[in-house]
């Protein structure tokens, strides 16, 4: 062999700080829109010493839910985009299309408390015309009573 040349050899480690900057930028992203997805539709929900619904009732199956924020908007849970507003008689369609399939789905209204009274008024209805027989409502439970007047 001339003494000039000299045989290469193959590095066989791999980079990995690339990687690690790559993995860093996605976890500040998804640290960062996380909670935005798991917002939802912003009801500020009524305060009320009710009883908790019994677990088994939303285990068996998804319950229909329909928000109403405080502009008197509605949203369901079901249907494509679930983030969206639809009109009173998409809500009927949506919730009737679940109810013909499973009809002892629990059906429940997160009704925002600044919203009028006539909009859940007009929510009931519609999920009464859907088929809906017993409808529940979403409270927040009070705060605790310190003894303080």
């Amino acid at each position: 062999m001339p003494t000039g040349t000299r045989k290469r050899r193959l590095m066989s480690e791999i980079n990995v700080v690339p990687y690690i900057d790559v993995m860093l930028v996605l976890l500040i992203i998804f640290m960062i829109t996380a909670p935005l997805l798991a917002e939802g539709i912003r009801v500020e929900l009524p305060k009320a010493a009710a009883q908790p619904l019994d677990p088994q009732l939303l285990k068996d199956q998804k319950p229909i839910v329909l928000s109403i924020d405080s502009a008197g908007r509605f949203f369901v849970n079901y249907g494509a985009d679930q983030d969206a507003p639809v009109e009173l008689v998409e809500v009927t369609a949506r919730a009737a299309a679940v109810l013909r399939r499973a009809p002892d789905t629990t059906v429940l209204v997160r009704g925002d408390r600044r919203v009028d009274y006539g909009r859940v008024i007009d929510a009931m209805t519609a999920l009464q015309s859907a088929g809906a027989r017993k409808v529940g409502f979403v409270t927040e439970p009070p705060p605790p009573n310190t003894g303080r007047r």
